[in-house]
């Protein structure tokens, strides 16, 4: 049957493999033609109780035949590798009434009685519930070919749902080699014979089909998270430093760094905390070249006393704030946009800043590149919001064809002009010379202190007054240089809505909605 699209997730206790599982649905899908959009589904422990209604871990994936921008409403099919964490996402709201449910049946013969009664109790709710519940013996058909169905069921239901979405069982095998390409050859045949006995099985037992229709691009694509392309845009943007500190949902990005930077002649430093990661890059970048940190709410809330650092010594840095559930250590795994006002207002005193937000997966990618020119143009430090919805999302975009003029300019080593002054503000921008280490006549006090033109500290206010209005007067030249946002729709009706940052797909796929219904809609 020829679908629109449809959205499918796969759930399991965690280590059972169902976000890998996902996620490599979500590029055979890319790599078909079609659009999609991946959610990570994870649980807020990092290892929860096995069979935990709380404990789903997995991945939906939103497949689409033209291009798609966000995870979409509620699942049509589920593939549960247990009732319990199964239950989780139905009482959630996550799945379409009627939706078809593929649930591993060996639970209905455990040795555990109450675990049996358990399982059979949920099945029969779910039927009565109107649910279209396919018990299916994963582990009994994995068995016949590992000893362990525990680290092979996926790729077993990977080849399952190629087969229900008709996707060419030659990509499902060149992705499961891709996914296991670091491991040895045996690991990658097994997974590959595991995904083919999936395949054959859905052909014989399922009774149901589906294509998705697929648009090809007629431009190469790249298919990767919000975490990876933040990771690639600090590479494309010749920002040689990043300062770290792990933290939930932001770690990945810098992982990914770590695998590649060297390469390309960057440096991952891991500090030992979050304060001591923004004081690493912000030396770094007092040194010459603008440096990142990355980071998430919690570790922004510690960095700012540093942030006000580099704003008042007008040194340029670009922070990266993944926002996730708060206030305190909060929803780790959720999604939130509440942290804009701390970015905007968030340090003691006047600390102006440049923040911008990521729209997309794409924009992750090129935000990157312009927080570096920004910082680096107006010696600001530029905060740049992300969130978990776009960290660990999936979707395609067009390969970015590399420029030189993304990357930093050489630093200056030519001696400071005689007279000049490390912080002589223009009266119109507020903008001055940047003195780096090193230059011949650019010797001067570097200080967090409020500070006159030569950088010498001073207290009295007039001095300080015209320190913090050299600072805000940047701002306003940045302002003057902005285009305004376009409005999505027409330019006049009845409702602008009005977002900001990764609500932008749902934004505007709902606007789009409402204008086939006849409303007057747009949005900004």
């Amino acid at each position: 049957r020829s679908i629109p699209e449809h959205i499918v997730e796969v759930i399991s206790d965690s280590g059972e493999g169902a976000q890998r599982c996902g996620q490599s649905l979500g590029a055979i899908a890319a790599r078909s033609g079609n659009g999609i959009w991946t959610v990570e589904i994870i649980p807020a422990e990092i290892q929860p109780p096995a069979r935990s209604v709380a404990g789903a871990s997995g991945n939906r994936i939103r497949i689409g035949s033209q291009r798609v921008t966000n995870g979409g409403d509620e699942t049509d099919l589920a593939v549960a590798f247990n009732e319990q964490v199964l239950l989780g996402r139905v009482k959630a709201g996550e799945l379409k009434p009627g939706a078809q449910i593929l649930l591993e049946s060996m639970w209905r013969e455990h040795r555990d009685p109450k675990i049996v009664a358990s399982y059979r109790e949920t099945v029969e709710s779910l039927k009565s519930a109107g649910f279209r519940v396919y018990e299916c013996a994963f582990e009994k058909e994995c068995r016949a070919l590992v000893s362990d169905p525990r680290k092979g069921k996926n790729m077993f239901v990977l080849g399952v749902l190629c087969s229900i979405y008709s996707f060419d069982p030659k990509l499902g095998r060149e992705q499961v080699r891709l996914t296991f390409g670091k491991k040895e050859a045996k690991v990658v045949e097994v997974n590959q014979g595991l995904f083919d006995a999936g395949y054959a099985w859905a052909e014989k037992n399922l009774d149901f089909r589906y294509r998705i229709p697929a648009t090809r691009s007629t431009e190469p694509q790249i298919v990767v998270n919000g975490n990876t392309a933040l990771a690639l845009g600090v590479l494309a943007s010749g920002m040689d430093i990043c300062a770290m500190y792990p933290i939930t949902p932001a770690t990945s990005a810098s992982h990914y760094l770590s695998d590649v930077f060297e390469r390309a002649g960057g440096i991952v430093h891991q500090a030992e905390d979050e304060i001591a990661a923004c004081a690493f890059a912000i030396g770094s970048s007092y040194a010459g070249k603008v440096a990142v940190t990355i980071t998430s709410g919690p570790g922004y809330s510690l960095k700012q006393e540093g942030i006000g650092l580099a704003v008042m010594a007008e040194i340029p840095l670009v922070v990266v704030n993944v926002q996730r559930g708060g206030p305190s250590t909060g929803q780790p795994t959720k999604a939130e946009q509440s942290d804009l006002f701390t970015a905007m207002f968030g340090s003691h005193g006047d600390a102006p800043k440049v923040v911008m937000a990521t729209s997309s997966i794409e924009d992750c990618f090129y935000s990157m590149i312009t927080a570096r020119r920004i910082a680096e143009t107006f010696n600001m430090v530029v905060v740049v919001l992300s969130d978990a919805s776009l960290a660990t999302a999936q979707q395609p975009f067009p390969r970015p064809q590399f420029s030189e003029d993304w990357l930093a300019p050489p630093i200056d080593q030519n001696p400071v002009p005689e007279g000049a002054k490390p912080y002589d503000w223009d009266p119109i921008t507020g903008l001055s010379r940047r003195f780096a280490p090193g230059q011949p006549g650019g010797m001067h006090t570097l200080t967090g202190l409020a500070h006159d033109r030569s950088s010498r500290v001073a207290y009295d206010p007039e001095i300080n007054e015209q320190g913090m209005h050299a600072r805000s007067l940047k701002l306003a030249a940045l302002q003057r240089m902005l285009a305004p946002p376009k409005v999505y729709g027409d330019e006049d009706g009845d409702l602008l809505v009005v977002g900001w940052g990764s609500t932008q797909g749902a934004i505007e796929e709902s606007v789009d909605r409402l204008r086939a219904e006849g409303h007057r809609v747009s949005s900004l």
